[in-house]
């Protein structure tokens, strides 16, 4: 078996390579207690968006660029049923998403054997302006969180310590916050890079202390950095070497960042 483990440490392991290879090849089977996946959304279409209060082109990488619904759909179907392997029989799945990709997704992971168990709105204070002026600002995206489609299936929900954290009441599945700071981006940036506290809250919710966390597309690095600060242990796979990189820089120097926050 070929080894792309391109960083590893007591707690982290980072692998450089295809998604696909990894999850086939180099974790072994029910091993993971929770999965964190922001899969491509597929919407580089060469349109025009706003950043930092400039008009730029929506061109993250080739690997985010529009294909057909049926290659879409498929390649959703190919790594949800992949992680779905590696998973715990009481493990569970976040994965987010915007209006490109959630709905295949959502019927992806029904189709592979899995139970959603909350739609998470994430409600974004600050989003980019909408420019055509011809729609609704977008200005949020979702997280679905699912458990395998089975009855013996006893997934872990931290419900008292997200009561405590929305003052001693039920917490709701509308997250509100802001986007991803400027400090968070201290050791470079991503172009879909998600806000610590967002992953954060869904890690807490749902793993224990010394659980392990998978996150397939790592990008930035912002779930093991999560990881770092929780006491998990923290698998990463990542296709470009630029990022992960970057998140392996992030996440030896999380103390470094705990201080910026």
């Amino acid at each position: 078996m070929k080894s792309n483990i391109y960083f590893s440490d007591d707690t982290t392991t980072i692998y450089h390579g295809d998604c696909f290879d990894v999850l086939n090849n180099e974790i072994k089977e029910s091993t993971v207690d929770v999965i964190f996946a922001d899969p491509p959304y597929f919407l580089s279409s060469g349109g025009i968006s706003n950043s930092g209060g400039k008009m730029v082109k929506v061109d993250k990488g080739d690997w985010d660029v529009p294909t057909t619904f049926e290659e879409k759909h498929e390649f959703n179907r190919k790594w949800i049923k992949l992680c779905k392997r590696l998973l715990k029989d009481n493990g569970t799945i976040w994965i987010s998403g915007t209006l490109h990709n959630i709905y295949s997704i959502g019927v992806a992971l029904e189709q592979e054997g899995f139970k959603i168990l909350n739609n998470i709105t994430w409600q974004k204070t600050n989003p980019p302006p909408n420019l055509g002026c011809r729609n609704f600002t977008h200005s949020t995206e979702t997280i679905l969180w699912a458990r395998k489609d089975d009855k013996k299936a006893r997934h872990y929900f931290n419900y008292e310590l997200m009561k405590e954290l929305n003052d001693g009441k039920q917490m709701k599945d509308v997250w509100t916050g802001s986007l991803t700071p400027q400090k968070e981006k201290e050791f470079g940036k991503h172009p879909t890079q998600k806000p610590l506290y967002v992953i954060e809250r869904l890690l807490r919710a749902s793993t224990q202390p010394g659980d392990v966390v998978l996150d397939p597309f790592m990008g930035s690095g912002t779930t093991g950095v999560a990881c770092k600060k929780l006491d998990l242990n923290f698998i990463g796979i990542e296709k470009e070497s630029d990022y992960a990189d970057f998140a392996k820089t992030r996440i030896i120097n999380m103390l470094i960042q705990e201080e910026l926050f």
